[in-house]
């Protein structure tokens, strides 16, 4: 397929106003969340003088999302999205007045500051997936990448504004005040959630997915779904070599360049700023470019930074270099998530958001460890220049892992085939279930039937199935036998009506090949215990 062209202004969707308020109490939540990962993150150089121990925040931070986003996604593709979201943003402000009383008490230490913060973090990704995938639904579908680009344009300019404000009022007054903000922030979300409520999911008569059974439904839809494959895949190396920079941005600052809390704040909203221009244009860039070249330009320009942050020490051709990082950063991880909500079919896109946070967040996470660690056991320079290869490395990824969005077909859930016939419907928990279609086929097209059918196998397994074959009759050689088992008959409901109109287009492609007056014959075995 060739790159999306988006037909709006990136600012379109801010025309509904519904979008427009969750964009705006977005982007001041994101903004007291900046501020207090800087002040934690610089309160930990205070404090520690550790590199390992600042960049540790950054896993506190985001590690969460490792551990919580899918089952987190799964809740929100099958609960109420608005009291999930309400539920966590009050923990979260609970533990930001902890935070800030500990802190302004002087009682706050390295292990309260990193707990408490990653009970922020904690929170955060129970409510994330559930807000990306409802702050669109005002939107339409074709406006969703202006939509996504437009919250990433509203996160990275948090990034550019809280971190700058967190370094002025760390400097005044100290951390403990810049946590007193982030519990005005997080209320601010709330009351955007209260006023502007997301989306009821649409009734449904089919039985609702449990949380082990929904987290296995959306890993095994990704892992058989090419598009988001390759998008997570892409994602999570990224992210992984891109970590250095972030996690290590303190140090440089210390280090590197001999400035304070001033000077980090101000390198962060250096990155932050580059990072709200590539948002501006990146919709057209995409456009006329396509995705992989999009990532090939972020991946060179994000690895030529971390070299100049090893080797330059004068303050400004870092802050200028900062810029280039944060329009980089910005430009592949817009691409990446707009490609994956884009990508998704509405059963599982909270699920899709989960993973690709999992994929990108998890393995910023585990990063900001690992090169913290290299940091102070190599040194800097040793931990940047090493991120650096890996980042133009994933350049490797192009071929294995191709980047594009789904289009409409492959997105909008269809109408089965057959109907279904069974005298005595099982209950929802019967299992497993085993399913057959036979195909008698014209002569002589057995090789192009095969080729045709196998491509069933991603569909049928991404949508539930735990096992597919397709077997030829020995005493016909023309007729075959499509067989595919799944665990219960809920999730054989489920997996029908997962379906797309890509889907049937294919089995009607299948279907073409049956002998003249044939058709195709499904039955239905439940296992006897």
């Amino acid at each position: 397929m060739g790159p999306m062209t988006p037909s709006h202004s990136i600012w379109s969707p801010l025309r509904q106003p519904a979008f427009r308020g969750l964009w705006l109490c977005g982007a001041v939540f994101f903004i007291g969340a900046g501020m207090q990962t800087m002040a934690a993150a610089w309160l930990m150089i205070e404090l520690t003088g550790s590199s390992f121990l600042a960049a540790l925040v950054q896993t506190a931070v985001f590690l969460p999302m490792f551990l919580l986003a899918l089952p987190a996604g799964v809740l929100a593709d099958t609960t109420d999205r608005r009291r999930l979201i309400s539920g966590a943003l009050i923990a979260q402000v609970v533990a930001c007045v902890l935070l800030a009383g500990l802190v302004l008490g002087g009682w706050g230490g390295p292990a309260s500051v990193l707990f408490l913060v990653f009970v922020c973090g904690c929170c955060t990704a129970v409510l994330t997936p559930a807000w990306n995938s409802s702050v669109v639904d005002p939107v339409p579908r074709d406006e969703w990448p202006q939509a996504i680009t437009a919250i990433g344009i509203a996160y990275n300019a948090a990034r550019a504004i809280g971190p700058t404000l967190a370094g002025l009022l760390f400097a005044m007054l100290g951390a403990g005040w810049v946590f007193v903000v982030t519990v005005f922030t997080t209320g601010v979300m709330w009351e955007s959630i209260r006023r502007w409520p997301p989306k009821a999911h649409p009734p449904s008569r089919l039985p609702a997915e449990r949380l082990w059974g929904g987290t296995l439904s959306g890993l095994r839809f990704a892992w058989h779904s090419r598009i988001i494959l390759a998008q997570l895949v892409r994602v999570m190396a990224y992210s992984a070599a891109g970590s250095a920079l972030w996690a290590l941005l303190p140090v440089i600052a210390q280090r590197q360049l001999g400035t304070g809390a001033q000077g980090f704040g101000l390198l962060m909203g250096c990155m932050g700023t580059g990072a709200v221009a590539s948002g501006l244009v990146i919709g057209r860039l995409r456009s006329r470019f396509g995705l992989d070249a999009i990532i090939a330009a972020a991946c060179v320009a994000f690895a030529a930074v971390m070299l100049l942050a090893a080797w330059v020490r004068v303050p400004l051709l870092v802050y200028a270099a900062m810029g280039v990082g944060g329009a980089a950063w910005m430009a592949a991880m817009s691409t990446f998530n707009t490609a994956t909500q884009a990508s998704a079919p509405p059963w599982v896109r909270s699920r899709a958001v989960a993973l690709h946070i999992v994929a990108s967040l998890g393995a910023f996470a585990i990063g900001s460890a690992f090169w913290g660690a290299v940091s102070d056991i190599a040194g800097l320079r040793t931990a940047l220049v090493a991120a650096g290869a890996l980042m133009a490395a994933g350049l490797l990824l192009a071929r294995p892992f191709p980047l594009r969005v789904g289009e409409a077909h492959e997105v909008t859930q269809g109408t089965p085939w057959d109907e279904l016939f069974v005298n005595d419907e099982p209950s929802p928990e019967a299992g497993p279930v085993a399913v057959e279609v036979g195909y008698r086929i014209r002569a002589g097209e057995d090789k192009a039937f095969l080729d045709t059918i196998s491509r069933m196998k991603a569909p049928r397994r991404r949508d539930g199935a735990t096992f597919w074959r397709i077997y030829r009759d020995l005493g016909e050689p023309s007729r075959y036998v499509e067989r595919f088992i799944v665990t219960s008959w809920a999730d054989y409901l489920h997996q029908r009506a997962r379906a797309t109109v890509a889907d049937h287009a294919l089995e009607a492609e299948v279907r073409e090949f049956l002998a003249p007056g044939e058709s195709a014959h499904m039955s239905h075995y439940i296992a006897e215990r």
